[in-house]
């Protein structure tokens, strides 16, 4: 993690984002320090996507300020940008590789289009990214003809490619089966020990989440509840029962989503909703409440 007092890599400050009549995110204020991980969570629709896109210069918000490496991105014109883009990779959710081409070839696509190296310097690069990514076997294969973890790979190998300073990750783990999804982590951990990037995963797998983070933020309908350290999130998730009137409202809804616990203030929100009565009426059955599992990972 950067050094205490060191300037932010990443800086959100106020930031808003409208779509029409409708207020997606507000108030977001956050800071990345060089050299973490920091995990953005919560559930669907909280927002999540939306600070990625962002935070990547693909939207603008609409009010606030947003910095990457000091400079801020707003109205910043599109060739700066693209400078800016260049200092850091995204691995997408998909991997969105190119199908027709070999992962070799996707993997060397950004190193042509943003580089004059010639065709050898650019095939030994290609073989240390994927390298790094436990992929070289698999230069001359095409997307079609490898698993799910290994495209995440694959993709993860293309966000390399240009030895970037920041790693944007758009939900790592979807899709993938538990040892695939616990072999991502510890190649982002690994990655971020041996190369120095600053990682912002965005996810709702609390798992991961709590493998990988230095710190974590959480959002809710579109508002940030806390950003603290993982230890910090670690001692809410476990605290006892007999400790819990002590938490604020934003602190139960918080352990309720890391724990999946099946009551709290995100399902009485749903219940003061009207939701439950529109699927089942006034006469619904009731419901067995299991406790949540415990998490396969620590």
């Amino acid at each position: 993690m950067g050094a205490q007092g060191d300037q932010p890599v990443i800086r959100c400050r106020g930031v808003a984002k409208r779509f029409g009549d409708q207020t997606v995110l507000h108030g977001l204020n956050l800071e990345i320090q060089r050299g973490e991980t920091m995990v953005i969570m919560g559930g669907s629709g909280s927002g999540k996507s939306t600070t990625l896109r962002m935070l990547i210069g693909s939207i603008p918000p609409s009010e606030g300020d947003i910095e990457l490496f000091g400079k801020s991105i707003i109205g910043m014109r599109e060739g700066e940008l693209n400078d800016i883009r260049k200092r850091f990779g995204i691995l997408f959710q998909s991997g969105a590789l190119f199908n027709s081409m070999t992962v070799g070839e996707n993997v060397a696509l950004p190193i042509r289009e943003h580089t004059d190296l010639d065709d050898e310097i650019i095939n030994i690069q290609v073989k240390i990214k994927l390298e790094l990514v436990g992929l070289r076997e698999a230069e001359d294969k095409y997307p079609a003809q490898i698993s799910g973890g290994m495209k995440k790979r694959a993709g993860l190998a293309r966000a390399l490619a240009l030895d970037p300073q920041i790693l944007f990750y758009d939900e790592p783990s979807a899709g993938l089966d538990p040892v695939t999804s616990a072999q991502i982590d510890q190649l982002i951990i690994a990655l971020s020990k041996q190369l120095g990037v600053t990682s912002v995963v965005v996810t709702h797998e609390m798992d991961s989440a709590f493998t990988i983070a230095d710190r974590m933020a959480m959002l809710d309908k579109g508002r940030i509840l806390k950003v603290a350290t993982r230890e910090w999130y670690e001692r809410l998730r476990d605290m006892p029962v007999s400790e819990l009137d002590d938490l604020s409202e934003d602190e139960r809804l918080i352990r309720q989503f890391l724990r999946g616990d099946a009551d709290g203030p995100i399902t009485d929100r749903q219940s003061t909703s009207g939701y439950e009565q529109a699927l089942f009426g006034d006469d619904r059955p009731g419901i067995q409440k299991t406790p949540s599992v415990e998490p396969t990972r620590g």
